[in-house]
């Protein structure tokens, strides 16, 4: 005959056996002289990413239209391409968009840089690393994550489209993150742009000769990556897919109206 086990609620949670506790938690709560080992514990991790959750959205709630440019931390000030990122920014910002980028070295400063000079906001989503020193200086706003994913949660909420300049592991995990996001249809097709052909153009014919071949990705899905050379061409890539975006907003009232 089967017998009920002693039980044990904590809040939600049911406990038996030998993970009953030996005290309550609110006993715990007031114990003198405790150990801050806790404060390392999951469920305390909980309530931090919960607050960067609201530290973030709090901050940028009222942002209006941005883009984020994304590339590498490496790429030095005298690099062709540092030029070229901080052209970017400058020409998004003449176009009305904030700038949002990782708020590091490299590329993103070029690009909180060029939003800066031009009279822009310039944002840095940083993020708690061994090797980088906070969000550069050309940031006017900016916020340092300890969590990635509370970060690109951040960086696809208040982005309206993604320009991708050379970067490394950081730069395409973001890139795919965003890709993703549009192919799953998780979001509305945000534009997004790949700037450099020499850069990208192997990892877009992979994409095409390799995925496409073998069935794990549709004919038309390298098509979300088009690659451009220049600045003007970027910002051009994104204004026409907001405008194309918002078009198909404006129709669908109707056709829903008219059964379509």
């Amino acid at each position: 005959m089967n017998t009920r086990r002693p039980s044990y609620r904590k809040g939600p949670v049911i406990l038996r056996g030998e993970l009953i506790p030996e005290e309550t938690t609110d006993a715990r709560l007031l114990r003198p002289h405790q150990e801050t080992d806790w404060l390392h514990m999951d469920p305390w991790r909980v309530m931090r990413i919960q607050a960067e959750f609201v530290e973030g959205f709090g901050a940028l709630a009222k942002l209006g239209p941005a883009i984020s440019v994304f590339g590498s931390a490496r790429t030095r000030p005298d690099s062709a391409t540092y030029e070229l990122a901080v052209n970017v920014a400058e020409r998004l910002v003449e176009a009305g968009f904030a700038v949002i980028t990782g708020g590091g070295p490299g590329l993103m400063e070029a690009a909180n840089k060029g939003a800066h000079d031009a009279g822009g906001i310039s944002v840095g989503l940083g993020i708690e690393l061994p090797f980088e020193q906070g969000v550069n200086n050309w940031v006017d706003l900016g916020i340092n994550f300890r969590y990635f994913f509370v970060r690109k949660t951040m960086f696809v909420k208040y982005s309206q489209g993604f320009i991708v300049l050379p970067g490394s592991f950081g730069t395409l995990d973001e890139l795919f993150e965003a890709v993703t996001l549009v192919q799953t249809q998780k979001v509305r097709s945000f534009p997004i742009v790949l700037v450099g052909r020499e850069y990208w153009q192997g990892l877009k014919d992979w994409l095409t000769d390799v995925m496409v071949a073998e069935g794990t990705i549709g004919p038309g899905d390298p098509d979300l990556l088009p690659i451009v050379e220049t600045a003007e061409e970027a910002v051009a890539v994104v204004q026409a897919g907001l405008t194309r975006l918002n078009n198909e907003e404006l129709t669908e009232p109707s056709e829903v109206a008219n059964g379509a």
